[in-house]
């Protein structure tokens, strides 16, 4: 277990987080994932800066009216369903009587795609069409939305290893009534224990949301490197609670080499389905502050950046020591040489055990036929290079050799500043 003990203190959090769902450094631009603006901005080429939102996320009053009005106008214009002015009515009245509207079932999976769509730092959003929502907004309570987050692992995995794009969307907020939230970073992510002596078992990046969940009562597991956090989750009434995921809900794949036997030795696994959870998504000025969604990995988030970044796993130097390189001088280039053998790894074990996931080459050229399908329809596609260009060998994918706009569009996944810190378990005196 020595081997996975960290310095405290060593780097900073960076992660690129799951295929179609990544995260922003900064909490207040939207993220590709898997990312709160007051303008819907639709077609148009720049969005205004968003109004100061209360704790809830919810909009109101004109504001609220304003961007209802511009995402039901691209509905009936995408969807073709015709003049828009009588639903913007009914939505009209409906914010004048209560404070906030309700999406119908169609608008709330034309919302949740677009939100894909429009996520500027996901290079996978070729696929944003094959969303697949699952309308959960009657749920408030901690435990059914627990029930339901295992639910939406299952779901994710079709037919026992294909990993399909899925969303489960649960209650809005709404004025003086925010909705729940899922305090965890993923739906599936591994414990980071601090150590008395110092060095963390396990991920550094938990060690934050690890301490709370043990503070709420969960005992720990059993110490290993990769020991799955419980759900932190809080209802629409009370505080937060935590809850054991069911072991058929989270699939894991052993990491090996295809070519060096003892790689099992060094005991490496990942979770398959990269669930994000701690994302807003909005939609016409309505926030949905509990909608985790999931695409599939690209095999660099996890050999690039889990296992290899120095503030995370920090595999690189062991793997350098196994492989018998030379680790006196960067000049050797170790660290490339382990780094393209821990992705190869990655790839390898995730192809044996027939789990989907992408390689940055393909995904990379996928990518630009996405840039060139919706620039043939007159959209704009915003995208942040810093992100779209993979980890590894950046320069050998085609998406390295371009620039692109950074244009932000709503709907959109948000990073909430207050749902960042319950990610790390702070509380900050207020629970919401």
């Amino acid at each position: 277990m020595r081997k996975f003990l960290r310095r405290p203190g060593y780097g900073t959090p960076a992660d690129r987080g799951a295929q179609g769902a990544a995260l922003p450094g900064d909490p207040h631009q939207r993220a590709a994932d898997t990312a709160c603006p007051e303008r819907a901005a639709g077609h148009a080429e720049a969005a205004a800066p968003p109004p100061p939102r209360p704790a809830d996320g919810s909009l109101s009053g004109p504001a609220l009216r304003r961007a209802a009005a511009e995402f039901v106008r691209l509905h009936h214009g995408e969807a073709r369903r015709g003049a828009p002015e009588p639903r913007i009515s009914q939505v009209f009245a409906e914010i004048a009587e209560t404070g906030t509207y309700r999406h119908t079932h169609e608008e709330l999976v034309f919302g949740a795609r677009l939100a894909w769509r429009n996520a500027a730092r996901c290079i996978g959003r070729l696929y944003w069409r094959s969303l697949r929502v699952l309308d959960r907004r009657e749920l408030t309570g901690a435990e059914e939305i627990a029930t339901a987050s295992a639910d939406h692992l299952r779901e994710a995995v079709s037919g026992g290893r294909r990993i399909r794009p899925l969303i489960t969307v649960f209650a809005p907020d709404a004025p003086g009534r925010p909705g729940p939230r899922i305090w965890n970073e993923q739906l599936i992510r591994y414990a980071g224990y601090e150590r008395p002596g110092g060095g963390v078992v396990g991920d550094p990046r938990n060690v934050g949301i690890t301490a709370f969940a043990r503070g709420l009562g969960w005992p720990g597991g059993p110490g290993t490197p990769f020991d799955v956090l419980p759900l932190v989750i809080q209802g629409t009434d009370g505080a937060p609670r935590w809850f054991r995921l069911p072991p058929d809900a989270v699939l894991e794949v052993p990491i090996e080499h295809p070519d060096h036997p003892w790689w099992a030795e060094l005991d490496l696994r990942w979770h398959a389905v990269p669930a994000l959870a701690c994302m807003c998504l909005e939609i016409g000025g309505v926030c949905y502050p509990a909608a985790p969604f999931n695409g599939w990995y690209m095999g660099t988030e996890i050999g690039a950046r889990n296992l290899a970044d120095s503030d995370r796993y920090d595999l690189l130097p062991r793997v350098a020591e196994r492989l018998g390189l030379d680790t006196a001088s960067d000049r050797s280039l170790w660290k490339d040489r382990a780094l393209v053998e821990l992705n190869r790894a990655v790839l390898h074990s995730f192809d044996r055990a027939g789990v989907t996931m992408a390689d940055h080459h393909t995904e990379s050229r996928r990518f630009l036929t996405h840039l060139g399908r919706e620039e043939s329809k007159g959209r704009t596609v915003g995208a942040d290079w810093s992100w779209i260009v993979p980890p590894l060998s950046g320069s050998a994918t085609p998406v390295f050799h371009r620039t692109y706009d950074l244009v932000e569009r709503h709907p959109a996944y948000v990073h909430h500043p207050e749902a960042l810190a319950r990610t790390r378990g702070e509380s900050r005196g207020a629970l919401v």
